[in-house]
C-alpha cells in the first residue's frame, strides 16, 4: 500500500487497517506540533485510494476497522468521504468502523445531513484535537477554533450519532493559568460527553513556535506540582456518563487510564499518591526527550 510522508495513528488504532487518503495536515499551524511541518498538504488521487483498498482486500480480507490517514482526513468533502467509504465496503465487507483524525473546522464544513450519511456508512469514532476548553489557551496553541465552536460542532456530531474521542493538553494555558484550563476543559468535556479522552502534557520540539516561546520564557510551562494539580482538578470536575480516560502518552507526569465515572476515585487517589512520591520535585519542571517523554520524575 502507498504511504507518503510520516504516518501517525493513535495507540488504540494499533490493529486497524491504515489507509492513506490525504498527505499532511490541512491546518498545519498548531503552535506545539511538528508532525507535518515539512509536508505540504495534498489529497491522494482516488485511483490510488481504490488501488490500496484492492490490495488491502487481498491481504487483510477480514479487516473490521479502517483508520484513514494522514493529519485530518475529515477535511475531505462529504462527497469524497462517501466515495471512499463505499469503496471500502465494496471490497472489505466486514468493515464496521471507518475512523480518522479530524478538527473542529473539518466538522463545520459539513451539513447535518452529510454527517448523518457518513455515520450510516460507518464513519465513526473520530479522533479530534480540541486540546483545551479555554479560549486563551486555544489562541496560544493556534488551534484555529474557539471553545464555543468546539462545543457547537461536537454536539452536531453527537446529534448525527457519531462517537468521538477528544485530545486534551494539560498545561496548554501555561503555569499561571492551570486552574482556568482545568475548569474550562472540564466544562467542555462534560458538555460533549466523548467516548474517549486522550491526555498529554504540553511539550514542543525544535521547529515549532511553542518551542521558541518556551526557550525564550514567553511561555512558562507548568511545574510537576501544577501538572498534578491541573489533572486532579479536571478529574474532580468531570461529570461523564461512560468515557474511557487514556492517559498513557509518554508526556504525562502520571501514566493512568480508566473508565469514568467508574474509576474516578481510584484515579484521584493515584494523582494524590504521585504527589506524595514526588514531594521533593513538585516545584521543578519536566526535562523531556522524544515525544515529550519525561526523564526527571
Amino acid at each position: 500500500m502507498n504511504y507518503t510522508g510520516p504516518v501517525y495513528r493513535p495507540p488504540f488504532e494499533a490493529d486497524s487497517l491504515l489507509l492513506q487518503v490525504t498527505v499532511g495536515c490541512s491546518h498545519n499551524q498548531c503552535a506545539f506540533c511538528t508532525m507535518y511541518r515539512a509536508v505540504p498538504f495534498s489529497v491522494c488521487p482516488m485511483e490510488q485510494v481504490e488501488a490500496d483498498i484492492e490490495e488491502a482486500a487481498r491481504r487483510w480480507p477480514n479487516a473490521k476497522r479502517v483508520f484513514l490517514e494522514n493529519g485530518d482526513p475529515f477535511v475531505l468533502s462529504a462527497e469524497r468521504l462517501v466515495r471512499i467509504a463505499e469503496a471500502i465496503h465494496a471490497k472489505l465487507p466486514r468493515v464496521e468502523t471507518i475512523a480518522m483524525y479530524a478538527s473542529i473546522p473539518n466538522i463545520r464544513s459539513k451539513t447535518d445531513a452529510e454527517l448523518r450519511h457518513l455515520r450510516a456508512l460507518g464513519v465513526n469514532e473520530l479522533n479530534i484535537g480540541v486540546e483545551s476548553g479555554l479560549d486563551s489557551a486555544l489562541k496560544l496553541m493556534n488551534k484555529g477554533h474557539t471553545a464555543r465552536e468546539s462545543i457547537d460542532e461536537l454536539l452536531r456530531l453527537k446529534a448525527a450519532g457519531m462517537d468521538f474521542g477528544l485530545n486534551i493538553i494539560f498545561g496548554a494555558a501555561g503555569s499561571d493559568h492551570w486552574r482556568e484550563n482545568a475548569e474550562a476543559t472540564a466544562a467542555l468535556l462534560n458538555t460533549a460527553q466523548p467516548y474517549l479522552i486522550f491526555t498529554g502534557t504540553v511539550h514542543a520540539d525544535p521547529g515549532c513556535p511553542l518551542y521558541e516561546d518556551m526557550r525564550s520564557g514567553a511561555f512558562v510551562e507548568n511545574t510537576f506540582g501544577e501538572y498534578l494539580d491541573e489533572e486532579e482538578l479536571l478529574l474532580e470536575l468531570l461529570d461523564l456518563e461512560n468515557t474511557y480516560y487514556f492517559g498513557l502518552h509518554p508526556s504525562n507526569v502520571l501514566p493512568m487510564r480508566g473508565m469514568l465515572p467508574r474509576d474516578k476515585e481510584e484515579m484521584l487517589k493515584a494523582v494524590q499518591d504521585m504527589r506524595k512520591r514526588m514531594k521533593d520535585n513538585l516545584d521543578k519542571r519536566p526535562v523531556r526527550v522524544g515525544e515529550g517523554a519525561i526523564i526527571n520524575r
